[in-house]
């Protein structure tokens, strides 16, 4: 009898099978994984944005909040403001997120409120939760992935 080298059909077939049931676990935990760490990334670069408002703000006392994110990047309508947040975010996407903001100038001139929000840009694959935060410094958030507002529940 001569001896057998190798795998036979059947035990590759077995492996095979193995493997593709831990994928078929694995996977949806990866992408749950993968949400959560887009939201929180996020919630922290909405932090960021409301920090280089108040920074700018206090930078630029003539102006108030920034007209724009580049802005916060650029520094083009007051030095002071140059590099507070990376250009990435600046851009308005970062990690799966789109960053919306909007300001307001009030009857002094100055761009005294500002509004962010940040909504996946593919709900259920890049986020869930999208969240909104203004001049307060609250973050708040809308469990449907759409653009919430001043009176969605806080973070």
């Amino acid at each position: 009898m001569k001896k057998q080298k190798g795998f036979s059909l059947i035990e590759l077939l077995i492996v095979v099978a193995i493997i593709l049931i831990i994928a078929a676990i694995a996977i949806p935990n990866l992408i749950k994984s993968k949400m959560a760490a887009n939201e929180a990334s996020a919630v922290g670069s909405v932090r960021t944005i409301n920090t280089g408002e108040v920074n700018y703000a206090a930078s630029c006392p003539a102006i108030g909040f920034s007209a724009t994110l580049v802005e916060l990047n650029t520094g083009a309508a007051c030095a002071g403001g140059k590099g507070i947040i990376d250009p990435v975010l600046a851009a308005g996407a970062k990690s799966g997120y789109t960053f919306a903001y909007a300001t307001a100038a009030g009857g002094d001139g100055l761009n005294d409120t500002y509004a962010q929000t940040g909504i996946p840009a593919t709900v259920g694959t890049t986020g869930q939760r999208a969240f909104y935060s203004d001049q307060t410094g609250v973050i708040r958030y809308n469990l449907a992935g759409v653009a919430p507002t001043a009176a969605s529940p806080a973070l």
